[in-house]
């Protein structure tokens, strides 16, 4: 049985949703905004959320209100079939691809946490799968992606001070002075680089010099490489460290996986870039079966989205350099009473809820 089939025949009844937007000010030209998916059915109610990065594609949803026909009882899977006729995105067209995935994740996972609810259930129970502690990473730039300002290390120092156990997950730029990415190579601290090469646009620095490739492999010989650029002067970099590229962006189903230039030895699983539940776990279980390592990481979630990726973490990849730092990490003044790495295990006893 494949981890899908285990879910998909739950017994579901939807009577009607409603939707909470949630925002965030998180630099002066960043306002993050996420929505709450709410499903009721049968005296209960599931949670998903909705990470889309367009402020208007939250603004537009909630003027509509819940318009979309989702009443009725089916099965999880059947509810899945339903969304595939729907447009999710009633109020006009998503601005880019990857939201049509982010807001069919909501609406997926609440209606998974709903018929979990139904059922009296939770998911690691219906999977029988363990649930572990979760390692996470601390994920930041170290410059300001709005311009202004010298990359510096001291944010990293800053976290370090509060908690000398902290992992991190960078973004390098072609700004790096060599100084700091010597004072950060010594600190042994770094898991992840995320290179950011796999965007077709964005609104921050992107390595793209040969020089800082080299550098940043030399530098962090037991990081991972994330999302590199491919062109061929890029490529020619990464010539024997292949084994330490990890793939985000591109990374939607097992078709992907499999598209690689060359196969993955690790990819980062975000569950919101896959969209419905059975395209996550087909992937879950390729990886499974081919011997392919995981992490995660999240979206910015502004609720209980982040504890959803932390439980998929809890089961699938608890010991990574997951990118799934509670919440309070990505606010402006951290709140003081901050939860250390490895998360102790927060699931639900029903549900697909983590931290409740």
């Amino acid at each position: 049985m494949s981890t899908y089939d285990a879910i998909a025949g739950l017994p579901l009844t939807v009577e009607a949703y409603s939707l909470e937007v949630l925002a965030l000010q998180l630099g002066p030209e960043f306002r993050r905004l996420t929505t709450i998916i709410r499903l009721h059915g049968a005296g209960h109610e599931g949670v998903g959320e909705d990470v889309c990065y367009e402020p208007a594609e939250h603004e537009t949803q909630a003027a509509a209100g819940p318009v979309l026909p989702l009443a009725g009882s089916s099965t999880l899977d059947g509810f899945s079939r339903r969304l595939d006729g729907l447009d999710l995105f009633h109020a006009g067209p998503p601005s880019w691809d990857p939201s049509l995935d982010y807001r069919r994740w909501a609406f997926e996972s609440a209606a998974l946490d709903l018929a979990l609810r139904q059922s009296g259930a939770s998911l690691a129970d219906v999977l029988g799968l363990p649930l572990n502690p979760v390692r996470f990473v601390v994920s930041t730039r170290l410059d300001d992606p709005f311009g202004g300002g010298q990359p510096s290390a001291e944010r990293v120092l800053r976290w370090l001070r509060r908690d000398p156990g902290l992992r991190f997950k960078l973004d390098p730029t072609d700004e790096w002075p060599h100084e700091m990415i010597r004072e950060l190579a010594g600190l042994d601290a770094v898991d992840v680089m995320d290179m950011k090469g796999q965007y077709e646009e964005a609104p921050f620095g992107i390595p793209s010099e040969p020089r800082t490739y080299r550098e940043i492999i030399a530098s962090f010989p037991h990081a991972l490489i994330e999302d590199p650029r491919l062109t061929p002067e890029l490529r020619e970099t990464l010539e024997g460290h292949e084994d330490r590229v990890t793939w985000d962006a591109p990374i939607h189903s097992v078709d992907d996986i499999l598209g690689r230039e060359w196969p993955p030895r690790v990819v980062n699983m975000k569950p919101s870039r896959f969209g419905p539940l059975s395209r996550l776990f087909a992937a879950y279980d390729h990886l499974r079966d081919n011997g392919i390592a995981a992490y995660s990481g999240g979206q910015t979630e502004l609720g209980p989205g982040r504890g959803q990726v932390q439980y998929l973490a809890s089961m699938f990849h608890p010991d990574a350099p997951n990118d799934i730092a509670p919440s309070g990490y990505n606010d402006p003044e951290p709140p003081d009473d901050l939860l250390s790495s490895p998360l102790a295990v927060a699931a639900s006893p029903i549900g697909f809820r983590w931290g409740e």
